[in-house]
């Protein structure tokens, strides 16, 4: 059996990255100024930093004042970090530089020069460098898709069915019958014959099964491994007949015992080859989310769910592992009194962040009356993990379109494995 090497993901750094880029691709320059700098791995930094200087150079010619004093500014800002770094980091390094409007608009002149860097979740292999009216983002969100690919073929003598795992979802690509007569002969036919007849039916049909197994799992989704199940001894005929193409025959990791073939048995053959696939995300979130509903249905006391009891747990180190959907969407908005330091805080849906800012900032503090309230935000993900770092507990963003994802919206996105019962004190 082969064994697929999967490089382990940190699911708080792919969230903040794939949020990031969101943010990003929203955002457009008022003219070509904006600046992309993807900078591959092992590149040497001076070398890009030298560069970018000749841009600097280059963008004087500029004939717009505000373009090239916003393109000038930009290039130094990317350099002045550039040169924060003592070397290119392990998988390269990715910044987008630009003069963007205040948040909620300004008129012309008001933009502020913004920068972020991104490590990328992959291996960085080419350098590019634009100047654009929009932030060139799509290199890493392509390396945002999971590639790790997993066929299903689920197969007996009447049907056959393809499956693809990739990511966070498990597909059904198709199915197709058989069209090999049943094992009882009609009347009036030799058994002999009937036998032999049946014997040419099953080798077409096995012919016809591998040939669209090579078409889907090497030149449509190239897959890491495949997985083979079905009723009966059909599915091992077809393996040990040698009838696929030999890097599939190869990629064969685990052949399952299953009720049923076709789509059904795609579906019932992913649910039973969760230990083989334990490395995959899917499965991995499939597990957690699982375990917390088993200790939420036992009343173990040991699951907890709902924003407030949530966060209530983590800051008093209660919680083990914490979970949350990638699709949430709240902020946690904080005014701070510059004078006697008293916080206001409130977590809002992504439209209340601008509202509630600009009521903290318009209204006196409540302690002291002051009017010098500090304003700030943070995506509630990027809260959840200060507060998980101070108590050393784990946090997993799990995907919200899958079918687990669903479950853990069903108890308000949020939820959490405790590490024992806060009830019995």
């Amino acid at each position: 059996m082969k064994k697929i090497d999967v490089e382990k993901q940190d699911s708080v750094k792919l969230y903040k990255i794939r949020k990031t880029l969101e943010e990003l691709s929203k955002k457009s320059g008022r003219g070509t100024e904006l600046i992309t700098v993807y900078i591959p791995k092992g590149k040497q930094l001076h070398e890009i930093i030298g560069s970018l200087q000749q841009e600097q150079g280059t963008a004087d010619n500029i004939k717009s004042d505000l373009t090239r004093s916003h393109v000038v500014d930009s290039l130094g800002k990317v350099v002045q970090r550039l040169k924060m770094y003592k070397k290119t980091p392990d998988k390269g390094l990715v910044v987008f530089c630009g003069a963007l409007p205040p948040e909620g608009g300004g008129p012309l002149g008001s933009e502020v020069v913004t920068v972020w860097e991104i490590e990328p979740p992959k291996d960085l292999n080419q350098y590019l460098y634009r100047c654009d009216d929009h932030f060139h983002v799509d290199i890493l969100k392509d390396m945002l898709k999971d590639d790790n690919l997993i066929g299903f073929l689920a197969i007996d003598a009447k049907d056959a069915g393809w499956g693809l795992l990739h990511g966070d979802k498990i597909e059904v690509l198709a199915q197709t019958g058989s069209g090999v007569a049943g094992k009882h002969r009609q009347g009036g036919q030799s058994a002999k014959r009937f036998q032999k007849l049946r014997e040419m039916e099953l080798t077409y049909y096995f012919n016809r099964v591998a040939e669209t197994t090579r078409e889907y799992f090497i030149d449509i989704y190239p897959i890491k491994g495949l997985v083979i199940s079905g009723p009966g001894p059909t599915k091992e005929d077809f393996i040990n007949g040698n009838y696929l193409e030999y890097r599939l025959q190869n990629m064969i990791i685990n052949t399952i015992d299953a009720s049923y073939s076709g789509a059904e048995g795609i579906r019932e053959a992913f649910a039973k080859s969760a230990d083989i696939l334990g490395d995959f995300r899917m499965v991995e979130e499939k597990k957690l989310v699982e375990d917390l509903f088993r200790e939420v249905n036992t009343n173990s006391g040991k699951g907890s769910y709902g924003l407030q009891e949530v966060i209530e747990f983590l800051k008093n180190n209660v919680v083990k592992v914490l979970l949350i959907t990638d699709n949430t969407n709240l902020h946690r908005v904080e005014g701070k009194c510059k004078r006697c330091n008293h916080l206001q805080e409130e977590i809002v849906e992504r439209p209340q962040v601008i509202p509630k800012k600009t009521e903290f900032a318009n209204n006196p503090c409540p302690e002291c009356k002051s009017m010098e309230v500090e304003v700030n935000e943070q995506d509630i993900v990027d809260y959840l993990e200060l507060l998980a770092a101070k108590t050393g507990s784990q946090l997993e963003v799990i995907s919200g379109s899958a079918e687990h994802g669903n479950m853990l919206a069903s108890l308000g996105k949020i939820g959490a494995i405790l590490r024992y019962n806060p009830g019995h004190g």
